[in-house]
């Protein structure tokens, strides 16, 4: 399974890129994390220090035009990848250190190379933490064209979930068969309200909603990740896109109807 998290800036990619790892690790999955960030903080969010972060080796470009046939994905894996506390391993596809130094579109080619190639064989999850923004998805063929599910991370406003239908338009090109948002930092229950109303108007299928917690900053604040005991109703939300995830295409609409109706439910228990 080969999954991609996309949204906007700040809309809270990493930090559900994190839960989402933990979560499959949690269920017994070979996990695979690729950050493909300039800035990339996924490392942390996974329980890495910064100068362990900071020093991870990054996967060379040149994957990028017929680089794949001299990796194999046990090789790749052992050279490029950074183990981490909670036994999921993380990739660093990029990272900019100095001004000036050019394009990352062969970082994207890289990446999506690696998706092309037989890395199953060495993970059941491949999850990709993605830059902000759509140009991943035109870019050198499409950086996610091999993934197997797309989730949109939007936040509740307008412009969030009108760029998550926008990106639904792109990834449908691509080919990937499996497009769902997650509506995060939810405030219950009218943040709730938002997402259904708004993402039927622009036909972006829900798998989540994920309320805000304030453990969530706080753990932004430290640097680091989230404690066990710490951010317990988004874990929950979290398991749901799994269920997502991981139910066949042909339960995905009955798991989607189940979960409308138990948020419809929780919303009626909160209002009374």
């Amino acid at each position: 399974m080969k999954v991609g998290v996309v949204g906007k800036g700040g809309v809270g990619k990493t930090t559900l890129s994190s839960l989402l790892c933990l979560g499959f690790r949690g269920r017994g999955k070979r996990v695979l994390a690729i950050d493909t960030d300039s800035n990339p903080n996924l490392a942390m969010s996974l329980g890495l220090d910064e100068d362990t972060a900071n020093s991870a080796p990054i996967v060379p470009r040149e994957l990028a035009v017929g680089g794949m046939a001299q990796w194999t994905p046990q090789r790749l894996v052992e050279v490029f990848g950074l183990p981490t506390p909670s036994g999921v391993t993380l990739m660093h596809a990029m990272r900019v250190d100095q001004a000036g130094a050019g394009c990352t579109c062969t970082s994207h080619a890289a990446v999506r190379s690696i998706l092309g190639s037989a890395i199953e064989t060495m993970a059941d999850v491949t999850l990709v933490d993605m830059e902000a923004g759509l140009e991943h998805l035109s870019r050198s063929g499409g950086t996610l064209a091999y993934a197997d599910v797309m989730l949109m991370i939007m936040e509740p406003t307008r412009k969030s979930i009108l760029t998550a239908a926008r990106t639904i338009e792109l990834a449908q090109e691509l080919g990937i068969p499996r497009i769902a948002g997650v509506g995060n930092k939810a405030k219950l229950p009218q943040d709730a309200e938002f997402y259904e109303k708004v993402a039927a108007e622009f036909g972006v299928p829900l798998a989540a909603i994920i309320p805000w917690d304030a453990d969530v900053p706080k753990a932004d604040r430290r640097g680091g990740p989230l404690l066990a005991e710490e951010a317990s109703p988004v874990r929950q939300a979290v398991e749901t896109i799994i269920d997502f995830v991981e139910s066949p295409n042909e339960e995905r609409s009955a798991l989607l109807r189940e979960r409308d109706r138990i948020e419809r439910r929780l919303l009626e228990l909160r209002t009374d």
